[in-house]
């Protein structure tokens, strides 16, 4: 049986990341956003509110974790952009999915989403050479590189939408918009 909780496998640090992988990073960045739209298309709220998998996150969870997630990491590239290999903050994942605010309409964190990565790409996109290979300091994670940020956020977009959709093709809940 395969492992639900990576349906598209686990991401390793790619080390340094060239330029051609990058563009394809920030390719699955922009895509994202319209890719978990369709993920939750007609959904109802009874499929929304389904685990991805046994003792995992509902698909509402997964929804509103993308932007909580993906915004922590616009907030590590800006520090990183700015800061000598700053240290930054981590955040307990499980925690924020059991705040009231993990129970809202899902349309909320769908907009989110996609006002987010319209300004992180904007920023991405502007990076130079130098920018890359800017560094900041994860307390679990060690030093990163910004290059490696993107492989992991373009990685982190895939790997949930993958939750989404994988349950509706195991429940047969229609096809994705």
């Amino acid at each position: 049986m395969p492992d639900l909780r990576f349906p598209i496998g686990e991401f390793a640090l790619p080390g340094a990341v060239p330029e051609q992988v990058r563009d394809a990073a920030l390719q699955d960045i922009v895509d994202a956003p319209a890719r978990l739209r369709a993920a939750v298309h007609d959904l109802s709220e009874r499929q929304l509110d389904t685990p991805y998998r046994p003792g995992g996150w509902t698909v509402r969870q997964v929804v509103h974790h993308l932007p909580d997630s993906h915004a922590n990491s616009f907030i590590r590239l800006k520090l990183a952009l700015t800061e000598d290999v700053p240290l930054v903050r981590t955040y307990s994942e499980r925690a924020w999915a059991l705040l009231p605010d993990a129970a809202a309409p899902v349309e909320l964190s769908l907009i989110l989403l996609e006002a987010l990565h319209a300004r992180w790409v904007y920023l991405w996109r502007r990076l130079t050479n130098d920018d890359w290979r800017r560094r900041f300091r994860h307390p679990d994670l060690g030093e990163m590189r910004v290059d490696e940020l993107l492989a992991y956020y373009a990685w982190h977009g895939k790997h949930h939408v993958a939750h989404v959709t994988e349950l509706r093709r195991r429940e047969r809940w229609g096809p994705l918009a």
